[in-house]
């Protein structure tokens, strides 16, 4: 009976009685994006509250192998999740892509090197060019395929400034400390004062963002409200809002 009771002042207050914190562990090229569609979810679920842990994905991977209370993961590449789904982290069935990308090689506004295609990259006057590190962050991984099928890896590795995550090496371009560096289309996108896209670089592998419910997650039925939201159209919309294509 009280907890009956409880419901009804809750709703009167438009509280749900099942409330929920919702942890999510996304890949850092969402930051933007996903907070927005945070707040979005939070006013059509009333009380429930969205929790966000921003990285590279493979060590958003690695930390909820280890326990972390994670409701949903969202990765920027296929391969994360890959691993994600072989350590029997997710919740069967529940994974979908969700949103696309593009790779692009940018430069600092004003540089001192001119780069104005993908083949300057291994032109002499180019010393430092970043890329997230191949082994844990996606966009390093797209970024090294690329150069490979361009015949330029073995001329760029030598020069290269590795980054824990694509905000790093947004951040290292924006601030000049670089010749050039290599980011997702949505990145380059919010300090499009501060460097310029030089070209959009083929990748192989389509640039897919999948996200998934955690098995283990706390809050699991809760995070599967989230995941669905973002694949709803209000959640599509703030995804295109901020540039991310359609899976």
């Amino acid at each position: 009976m009280l907890k009956a009771s409880l419901a009804i002042v809750l709703a009167a207050w438009g509280v749900s009685a099942a409330a929920a914190d919702i942890t999510v562990s996304a890949a850092a090229s969402l930051t933007n994006a996903f907070k927005e569609i945070g707040v979005a979810f939070e006013k059509e679920h009333a009380g429930d509250k969205v929790q966000f842990n921003f990285a590279a994905s493979d060590p958003l991977v690695q930390q909820i192998a280890k326990g972390a209370p994670v409701d949903v993961f969202a990765s920027a590449d296929q391969d994360a999740m890959d691993k994600a789904d072989t350590l029997k982290l997710l919740a069967p069935g529940t994974r979908k892509n969700f949103a696309s990308n593009s790779l692009v090689l940018i430069a600092p506004q004003g540089g001192k090197v001119p780069v104005k295609s993908l083949a300057d990259v291994a032109q002499a006057g180019v010393s430092r060019v970043t890329i997230g590190n191949p082994a844990s962050v996606p966009v390093g991984r797209y970024t090294k395929a690329a150069l490979e099928n361009a015949k330029l890896w073995a001329v760029v590795e030598p020069k290269l400034i590795l980054g824990t995550s694509v905000r790093q090496c947004l951040d290292y371009v924006a601030r000049g400390e670089v010749d050039a560096g290599f980011v997702y289309a949505t990145d380059a996108a919010i300090v499009k004062d501060k460097v310029t896209v030089v070209a959009t670089v083929p990748t192989e592998t389509p640039v897919t963002y999948p996200i998934a419910v955690i098995a283990a997650g706390p809050q699991a039925a809760a995070g599967r409200k989230f995941a669905d939201y973002v694949q709803s159209p209000a959640g599509q919309a703030i995804l295109a809002k901020y540039g991310f294509g359609r899976p």
